[in-house]
């Protein structure tokens, strides 16, 4: 049901500040079989404090499934649980709290003093949809179509294709979504194959290619390249062919094959590759609210060892004159700048080339912050001279 993922959601993506209040509520600590009962209580908080649920409804609703998973006992301890956070409310939502884990608004804080709080109430809005338009049909043709049935969208200035929608919609009632009049893609995202511009006759590498969005970009706008694509992951190539098929896309190899390794590769090399490297995914919370849950600080380092390996490992696939454009959906500076410049460094025949856009921040690439029309996104552009 649409409203059970909304509330499922809701409560992920402020999770850190409903366990602030609720904890401290919980006078005797629960036992493990009735955990459970915690987490009702952040989904009925939620609901008091975040959505648009009318209270009564949020109280009693949130009682009632306390009886559903049977433990009718809990049901006055809930009741008087969601009623203190209730008469409290004003207070609760007047202090301003960012609901991330502590070591992620210490590395925030670290990488943009400036600016990490921005980033951080970023990360607690629900991002737009954004469809990227297909060359052949236009964006214009396509945004007075959308138009002509009640569907609002607004261009955007950067990313050629992108249409910004004013609201979500099912991908169905999108005219010939099926028929591949469009895909489902932020506008970040949408710029590595504007950036990687691909040229008849080349011969272009798409490394961890899964689900296929900068796949078949890039085999859109140029249906004279040859686009190899390749990930580890036999399941999610099983998505990228869906997503080829729908597009009707015909320039595309797909192969199983880790980007690490040259197990894969028939030795042939590549005008251009687009690494879409491994990350932590800092960039797109605001889609995927789980991370701040399931991500851990150790996970960065082992992230970051494994961009390197990657990057040496592709980079001798690339024809001497040919670009690698380097791209991550976070915004954790050991992934992104740190990691080419050590790149750089190690890398004698290697330089920096400037992407080229009014886009992002920063000199050794370029960092795209959270906002409005752009997730948090990455991009460098390398050549080898």
């Amino acid at each position: 049901m649409p409203f059970a993922k909304s509330l499922t959601f809701g409560t992920i993506r402020f999770y850190h500040h409903l366990n602030d209040i609720v904890s401290p509520l919980i006078k005797k600590p629960l036992e493990k079989d009735n955990l459970d009962l915690h987490c009702l209580l952040l989904l009925g908080a939620y609901q008091l404090l975040y959505a648009n649920t009318p209270t009564h409804a949020a109280i009693n609703e949130t009682v009632g499934i306390a009886e559903k998973i049977e433990k009718k006992w809990a049901k006055g301890f809930v009741n008087a649980t969601l009623r203190t956070i209730d008469r409290n409310h004003q207070t609760i939502l007047a202090a301003e709290h960012f609901s991330h884990p502590t070591w992620l608004i210490k590395k925030l804080k670290q990488g943009y003093p400036t600016q990490y709080q921005s980033i951080l109430r970023e990360n607690n809005l629900q991002a737009p949809m954004t469809l990227r338009i297909h060359p052949s049909i236009g964006r214009k043709n396509y945004q007075e179509k959308l138009a002509s049935i009640g569907i609002a969208s607004m261009p955007c200035p950067i990313a050629e294709q992108a249409l910004i929608l004013t609201e979500a919609i099912n991908v169905s009632k999108l005219p010939d979504f099926f028929e591949g009049s469009c895909y489902v893609q932020d506008a970040s995202a949408q710029l590595a194959s504007q950036i990687l511009n691909p040229k008849a006759g080349e011969r272009i590498l798409d490394a961890c290619c899964a689900p296929g969005g900068k796949t078949t970009h890039l085999a859109e706008l140029c249906p004279e390249a040859r686009i190899i694509a390749i990930d580890s992951d036999q399941n999610r190539l099983g998505r990228v062919k869906e997503n080829i098929e729908r597009l009707q896309l015909e320039n595309i190899t797909l192969m199983q094959g880790d980007a690490a390794s040259k197990a894969w590769w028939d030795g042939a090399m590549f005008d251009k590759i687009l690494l879409d490297a491994p990350c932590s995914a800092t960039g797109v919370i605001r889609r995927h609210p789980d991370i701040k849950l399931l991500r851990k600080p150790r996970d960065i380092n082992n992230l970051a060892g494994i961009q390197a390996s990657i990057l040496d490992n592709l980079w001798s696939c690339l024809k001497p004159g040919g670009t690698l454009l380097y791209a991550t959906c976070s915004v954790l500076k050991s992934e992104n700048e740190t990691q080419i410049v050590a790149f750089l460094e190690r890398t004698k025949d290697a330089r920096h080339v400037d992407i080229g856009l009014d886009w992002g921040i920063g000199e050794i690439g370029r960092q795209q912050l959270p906002c409005r029309e752009f997730d948090g996104f990455y991009y460098a552009k390398l050549t080898k001279v």
